[in-house]
């Protein structure tokens, strides 16, 4: 019996390796140089005090996360293909307008990330921009669908560094029990601002249309979803994990000094006097492996959903002349994006910590179309959500949209 239950759990193990990859790494390229800015920038600007509101974000990303896989699993589509079919053309054109200038600003934040980090060790951005968008550009266009996710879930393991920076900080642990059992919950001026930004760059739109492509492209099945499921879990978990190490690294240094800063290269450098060299040193390289690791998924998700949009071929195990607008809107924006951040006097920081606010804002109209087409009976078979599920689900959605309201409201 403990031979066969022994075979059982390696054969679960076996399976899990075999299925895992799009979960684990849809959720950790969202540390990326927007996200690792705005969690800078929380943990220095409000110390601990938003800590607690990782928790709830970390839950309504295993739930959208595992909503989008389960689609992809079932229908064998992408989302922008099944919204297409639903909604139709216009308005699927409106919402690939949408989502696509959002993905823009981010694919400028993610070369901005290799500009600020290399800068730190005096290398030209005049140098490391264009080398990074040669590398991302050859890594995909030359590559298998294979061979890629190889590469990016060896870049997950380098997110490692923000956890021994945050120890390397010496944060009060003490403290930080407390907020997170008493938390602070201020939903008034600059903190609303950051609470929206940190929803936007946790469970950014752009996330939903690459992990539900990527399970259609390795041919994820509906009897693999369990598995699946746990890959999406896993990479929730550990995404949180990251983010919450780099807002109490800077909340245990540059809060606590009372030092504030406008970029994640900010700080970087920061740290440097005060939790020291190594510390300092490891927080500029797990920018730099972020930004090169969305730098190449960012504007791959953007030529997933548009063309499956728009119905044209797509995926990384096609040749460029089996499909040319995939490969064609990739190199664009990658090029065009890197281009932007050579331009003299255009202000990084801010289109970095915007675009994750502007992903705030458009995550609940995306939640709206999902929570329809995984409802569908016709579409999902037996797989639609159940009826507690789906309450959790539909609550998570309106209170998202209420505190993008919220905002609006009083930016107005």
């Amino acid at each position: 019996m403990k031979i066969i239950g022994s075979r059982g759990w390696w054969r679960r193990v076996l399976l899990f390796v075999a299925v895992a990859g799009p979960g684990i790494i849809t959720s950790n390229v969202d540390n990326d140089a927007g996200g690792i800015a705005t969690y800078s920038i929380a943990g220095a600007d409000f110390g601990y005090t938003l800590l607690w509101s990782l928790i709830p974000i970390m839950a309504a990303l295993v739930i959208v996360q595992e909503m989008s896989a389960r689609m992809g699993a079932v229908t064998g589509k992408g989302l922008s293909d099944l919204i297409r079919e639903r909604f139709g053309v216009r308005i699927t054109v409106y919402l690939l307008f949408g989502v696509v200038v959002t993905n823009f600003g981010n694919v400028i934040a993610e070369f901005a990330g290799v500009a600020s980090s290399l800068e730190i060790f005096h290398i030209s951005r005049f140098i490391s921009v264009p080398f990074a968008a040669v590398l991302v550009w050859l890594l995909v266009v030359k590559g298998t669908y294979r061979s890629v996710e190889k590469v990016f879930l060896y870049a997950c393991l380098f997110y490692i560094t923000y956890v021994i920076s945050g120890f390397l900080a010496e944060p009060d642990w003490k403290e930080i029990g407390r907020s997170l059992l008493r938390p602070e919950i201020d939903l008034s001026g600059a903190r609303l601002g950051m609470l929206v930004a940190l929803v936007g760059t946790t469970i950014a739109p752009w996330m939903q249309f690459y992990l539900q492509a990527a399970v259609v492209e390795k041919n994820i099945s509906a009897k693999d979803f369990a598995m699946s499921r746990l890959d999406v879990v896993v990479g929730s978990l550990v995404v949180t994990v990251v983010a919450a190490f780099i807002v109490l690294t800077c909340a245990s240094t540059l809060h606590r000094a009372g030092v504030r800063i406008e970029t994640a290269a900010d700080a970087a450098q920061a740290l440097a006097p005060l939790a020291g060299e190594y510390c300092s040193v490891l927080f500029a390289f797990g920018l730099l492996n972020a930004s090169l690791f969305a730098a190449s998924i960012l504007p791959l998700s953007t030529a997933f959903l548009v063309c499956e949009g728009m119905g044209w071929e797509v995926g990384v195990n096609k040749k460029f002349i089996e499909a040319p607008q995939f490969y064609g809107l990739y190199s664009l924006l990658i090029f065009l994006g890197a281009a932007v951040v050579l331009l003299p006097g255009v202000p990084l920081f801010p289109v970095m910590y915007l675009s994750q606010v502007v992903n705030g804002l458009v995550l609940p109209v995306i939640l709206i179309f999902m929570l329809i087409l995984v409802n569908d009976k016709k579409l999902m078979g037996n797989h639609t959500n159940g009826r507690t599920y789906n309450a959790l689900s539909w609550i998570m959605g309106i209170s998202l949209a209420a505190l993008s309201l919220m905002y609006l409201y009083t930016l107005l």
